[in-house]
């Protein structure tokens, strides 16, 4: 039953309609960004804040939210969210941990196939010699089987994308700080971190966001890597040193750089990676999918359940 004094929750990004519905008809929700007209009004008297990527849940903002108990985060990442002040202020963090998994996954693979499979969509008819001129232009050097995938964090979107190397023929090395049981690891081996860095002809990055990651690529991780490597990031930006990643792809043509995660986003016009022809930079899309969205926006059953003083399903905090 609906209280007769519905709690107020904040929706500052983006949700989906189905689930912001669903929370619509239970309590009052009300979407607003910090910066808009009345934020601060309503964030005063909010009990659920909703977020996304974007906005920074720090103890600045919680010093402006007395009467908050919770706060969702509809997505995977926790890295805009203070948990520590969360938690000295008894608020819970409850999130969406495998809601967008696959879909980061079949985006790392299309960018491996990116950067191997060259492909060009014919619009024109082709005379016979410029026919065979292109089809020489578009011969890939490398098969995936025949390169090594190094999976750099062996956690749910790391072991699936591991699982897909197995499966593809390709030897598959990976690097986690934790014990990732045999079962788990799609026939992966487990190496040091400077094993796989030397060894990987393409190699994924799927760390968390502990602040000890931060730049984890840095000058020295990338001085290991082979001179014609694929580096795939769609992870989180700040765990690659921008400037570091620019100084290598420069000196080192024939290596690829597949980035969807920047620090910052979006990056202004003196982004380091911006302007480097072997370095490929795209929006934040690896979790743009409707399915992702709809999964990752169902945070609000969790919002929903702390606000009825029950045990959310999946908290942080």
């Amino acid at each position: 039953m609906v209280p007769a004094q519905p709690s107020l929750v904040l929706q500052t990004e983006e949700l989906d309609p189905a689930p912001a519905s669903w929370l619509a008809e239970r309590a009052r929700l009300v979407r607003a960004a910090p910066g808009d007209a009345g934020f601060e009004a309503l964030l005063k008297d909010s009990a659920a804040l909703v977020v996304r990527t974007y906005t920074q849940v720090n103890e600045a903002l919680l010093q402006r939210a007395p009467n908050l108990r919770v706060v969702g985060r509809a997505g995977v990442g926790l890295d805009n969210i203070d948990l520590e002040a969360c938690r000295r202020r008894g608020v819970r963090v409850v999130h969406t941990p495998d809601a967008n998994s696959q879909a980061v996954v079949e985006f790392v693979w299309s960018l491996v196939f990116d950067a191997l499979r060259p492909r060009l969509f014919l619009t024109e008819a082709l005379d016979k010699k410029r026919w065979g001129e292109t089809r020489k232009e578009l011969r890939a050097r490398r098969q995936v089987c025949d390169c090594v995938l190094g999976v750099f964090g062996m956690g749910r979107i790391g072991r699936r994308v591991a699982r897909v190397g197995t499966s593809l023929g390709m030897q598959v090395l990976y690097h986690d700080l934790l014990e990732v049981p045999v079962a788990d690891r799609y026939g992966a081996q487990p190496v040091s971190r400077d094993e796989l860095l030397r060894q990987s002809d393409i190699l994924t990055i799927h760390v968390d966001d502990r602040p000890s990651n931060r730049a984890i690529v840095n000058a020295a991780a990338f001085a290991l890597l082979k001179p014609d490597v694929v580096f795939i990031n769609a992870a989180r930006g700040f765990l690659v040193d921008a400037a570091a990643c620019a100084e290598f792809f420069i000196k080192n043509p024939a290596a690829t750089a597949m980035l969807d995660v920047h620090e910052p986003e979006p990056f202004g016009p003196t982004y380091p990676l911006l302007d480097i022809k072997n370095v490929h930079l795209s929006p934040h899309i690896a979790a743009a999918t409707d399915a992702a969205q709809v999964n990752m926006s169902w945070v609000v059953r969790d919002v929903w359940r702390v606000l009825n003083n029950e045990e959310p399903q999946f908290a942080a905090v």
